[in-house]
């Protein structure tokens, strides 16, 4: 793309009709998965920060983080970056994150917080009887209000992590369910699979998160993240016995993720 090329933000007239920023935001993601069918993640990071005028990176700063959060920033340490702390994390997270964060010099990590907290679940119980409640209230809505106005989010989705995920591509639409404007959502990995992650993550000599070595391929939160047995796929070990694949932070469809249900 030539150097003088703006950035497009398709939505920053709020006047126009929500049909055409939406066709406007298609339109681009198709050139986008187009453009760069044959490119790697960083063409793929480095082409969203050109274009998509108010992008942010967010990441769980969980078992595979950190070949996205340094990909990132290798394009640019100035990458917004949103954490989302849900209060239920591990400890090890906690630390994680911030060692991680000062290792590879990303200088605008904010952390995210539910400020209803205290007044919709005081006991901390709610995930015992309501996973989808309890992720909306520590996860899903306070990203949602942190994106609010952004043209475009970067995350760490790879194909093979679900079957919600087999179809995922570099750029995707996102309309959210509360009628906000369209945006782009970035998958600069969608097509790694878990040896490229273990590759590249080696090659670089990386840190992994600790919890990885006592067996939790995929980390959540504590009390609904449990250790994973050799030959289960990854990801058994989140909402385990349940048909939950995924927290709710992410749409298909212009629809909450927030069960085992396929695409």
């Amino acid at each position: 793309m030539p150097l003088d090329t703006p950035k497009l933000h398709p939505f920053s007239n709020t006047a126009a009709p929500p049909f055409e920023a939406l066709h406007a935001v298609e339109d681009q993601v198709a050139r986008l998965n187009q453009e760069l069918r044959h490119h790697g993640a960083t063409d793929v990071i480095r082409r969203a920060v050109d274009e998509i005028e108010t992008l942010t990176l967010v990441s769980s700063f969980g078992a595979e983080s950190v070949a996205l959060l340094h990909l990132a920033a290798m394009v640019s340490r100035d990458i917004p970056v949103l954490f989302i702390d849900t209060e239920m994390l591990f400890a090890e997270t906690l630390v994680y994150q911030q060692e991680l964060s000062e290792r590879l010099g990303l200088r605008r990590v904010t952390t995210l917080r539910s400020a209803e907290i205290a007044a919709q679940d005081p006991d901390g119980t709610l995930h015992q009887y309501d996973t989808d409640a309890c992720c909306a209230l520590r996860k899903t809505r306070p990203l949602q209000n942190a994106l609010a106005g952004h043209d475009g989010w970067i995350t760490g989705r790879k194909r093979f992590q679900s079957g919600s995920r087999a179809a995922l591509k570099f750029f995707e639409v996102e309309t959210p369910e509360d009628g906000s404007a369209p945006r782009i959502k970035v998958n600069p990995l969608a097509y790694w699979a878990t040896s490229d992650v273990a590759d590249y993550i080696t090659e670089n000599r990386l840190p992994r998160h600790p919890l990885v070595a006592k067996g939790y391929p995929s980390i959540g939160c504590a009390p609904c993240t449990s250790p994973v047995a050799p030959g289960e796929d990854p990801r058994a070990g989140r909402w385990r016995d349940q048909s939950k694949e995924e927290c709710g932070i992410h749409f298909v469809n212009g629809k909450v993720v927030r069960t085992g249900d396929k695409t």
